[in-house]
C-alpha cells in the first residue's frame, strides 16, 4: 500500500499487515501511519489525497466551533480502532482554499476519500463508535 508522508510529501511503500508497526517515512523519517489523526492544510492536502492507496476520513473543523471541539476526540478514539484508515483533519481557517475547493460549507463535516475521490459526506458531530460504523458502510458499498 502507499502512503503519503504528511510532512515531507515522499510516497511510501507499506504492506498492509505492517501499518500497526509504526512505520516511518523513508525520506525525513516522520511516523506515516500514526493511530492519531494528522494536520493537513492546502499545501499537502490533495497531493496527500490523491497519492494515499489507503481510505483517507477528513473531519474539517475550526477552533471557534463548539461541536467541532467535542468532536474531535471521538475522532482520535475512531483512529485508534481503525488502522487501516488513515485519519486528517483540516483546519478551514487556516486551510480555506481546501475548504472552499471541495464546497465546505458547515462543521464539523467529514469526508470519506477512496482511490482519490471523496465517495461520501457527513456534517455533525458523532460519537467514536457512529464514525466507525459510517466509515464501514460506505468502505464496504466502496468494496462492492
Amino acid at each position: 500500500m502507499h502512503l503519503v508522508c504528511a510532512h515531507c510529501g515522499a510516497t511510501n511503500r507499506v504492506p498492509t499487515e505492517r501499518l500497526q508497526d509504526g512505520p516511518v517515512c523513508g525520506r525525513c523519517g516522520a511516523e506515516i501511519a500514526p493511530a492519531r489523526p494528522l494536520a493537513l492544510g492546502d499545501a499537502h492536502f490533495a497531493d496527500y489525497i490523491a497519492r494515499t492507496e489507503a481510505p483517507v476520513v477528513v473531519d474539517f473543523w475550526a477552533a471557534w466551533c463548539g461541536p467541532c471541539r467535542m468532536m474531535a476526540p471521538q475522532f482520535e478514539t475512531a483512529a485508534a480502532q481503525a488502522p487501516g484508515i488513515r485519519f486528517v483533519k483540516v483546519d478551514t481557517e487556516a486551510s480555506p482554499q481546501t475548504a472552499a475547493r471541495l464546497g465546505i460549507r458547515s462543521i464539523p463535516t467529514l469526508a470519506l476519500f477512496l482511490g482519490g475521490r471523496e465517495v461520501a459526506r457527513q456534517s455533525g458531530a458523532m460519537p467514536a463508535a457512529e464514525l466507525l460504523r459510517w466509515l464501514q458502510s460506505h468502505l464496504q458499498k466502496g468494496q462492492g
